[in-house]
């Protein structure tokens, strides 16, 4: 279809207005107004959307003339202002709080989230651990939605404060994906919480936020008698210690009953009087899920049980779609532009 040329100088004479007011409005809240802007970009784009990718490749190129010294114009980010207004309604920047993200983040997350109750949990979940769009990109490809979303395997209710019970049960995965982790012949359990521990910084980013590293193989003794948690954390956020007993086979009811023993002796030795309940963790390789509540019904101390996935088990598209943690760790201090 042809553009129009008078109809093509309205739109362009709407962008740059749009664009005199925003640069206005920016001196209040920049970010908000950057977002606002956009949508409105996006929505003059759309409002012309039958003269196809030519309309947007001459409004990029206009722009730029008529703000010589801006950026963010280019015809891929009109395309992305086009998508964004597309999917949401320009009151929703203010209701879901958009301004908290950078437009970058947001750029992520209209490439990888479909589902808008997706694209909000992701940006809550981005504002509430401080993630860079890298990070996002990352826990977006590991499927974190649905890994915190699935129905899971534990008996916190009644076990734990009401709110403690609630956040515990949001902080879980399943399955935890453990990619850092090469699998090699003979692994055991030992082996892989070696591992774990010589990339903790790796190993806190998949358990989430409020993490802090105690200990491995942590002494608890009763007695004469020694025992040993394969791992120990304590969460700043549940207020508690969380024990984390790791299997390389299937889960076996025998665990949830050693992990009971545990949490006993760390609550009576441990744990501080101002410190909520311990939380134990029993990761496997494979679990049935109905064996494993079964196991844990009757349980007294707050146990859950999830499974793992090793370098190996994920599949190869996903690991290439995967930004390492070397990348990651190479640009978090980095500023992000728009083209």
């Amino acid at each position: 279809m042809l553009i129009n040329r008078n109809e093509y100088h309205n739109a362009l004479l709407q962008a740059v207005e749009c664009i005199k007011t925003a640069q206005y409005e920016a001196l209040v809240n920049t970010n908000l107004a950057l977002l606002h802007r956009n949508w409105k970009l996006g929505e003059i784009i759309r409002e012309k959307s039958e003269w196809g990718n030519k309309f947007i490749s001459s409004l990029a190129a206009d722009i730029k003339s008529e703000f010589p010294g801006s950026t963010g114009f280019s015809a891929r980010n009109l395309q992305y202002m086009k998508k964004f207004s597309g999917i949401f309604s320009e009151d929703e920047i203010d209701q879901y709080g958009f301004s908290r993200i950078t437009w970058y983040h947001h750029m992520a997350l209209m490439d990888r989230v479909k589902d808008k109750k997706q694209y909000i949990w992701y940006l809550e979940k981005t504002v509430e651990n401080g993630w860079t769009r890298d990070i996002l990109v990352m826990q977006i490809n590991s499927g974190l939605f649905e890994r915190q979303s699935v129905l899971k395997v534990q008996n916190f209710a009644g076990r734990l404060p009401d709110k403690q019970s609630e956040l515990a049960i949001q902080t879980m995965k399943d399955p935890y994906i453990f990619d850092f982790v090469n699998m090699r012949e003979r692994m055991v359990e030992t082996d892989i919480e070696h591992e774990l521990v010589n990339n903790v910084s790796k190993l806190l980013l998949e358990l989430g936020k409020g993490f802090a590293y105690v200990g491995e193989q942590f002494l608890l003794k009763v007695r004469k008698d020694e025992f040993y948690i394969d791992l120990l954390f304590y969460n700043y956020i549940l207020h508690c210690f969380v024990a984390v007993d790791l299997k390389t086979g299937k889960f076996v009811p025998e665990y949830a009953g050693k992990m009971n023993f545990y949490l006993s002796v760390l609550d009576d030795q441990v744990k501080s009087e101002i410190d909520n309940p311990s939380i134990g963790l029993i990761l496997c390789k494979d679990k049935n899920r109905v064996v494993a509540e079964y196991a844990l019904k009757d349980m007294t101390k707050p146990i859950g049980v999830s499974e793992y996935k090793l370098l190996e088990e994920i599949p190869e598209e996903l690991q290439a779609a995967m930004p390492s943690i070397e990348d990651i760790e190479s640009r978090v201090l980095g500023k992000y532009r728009c083209e």
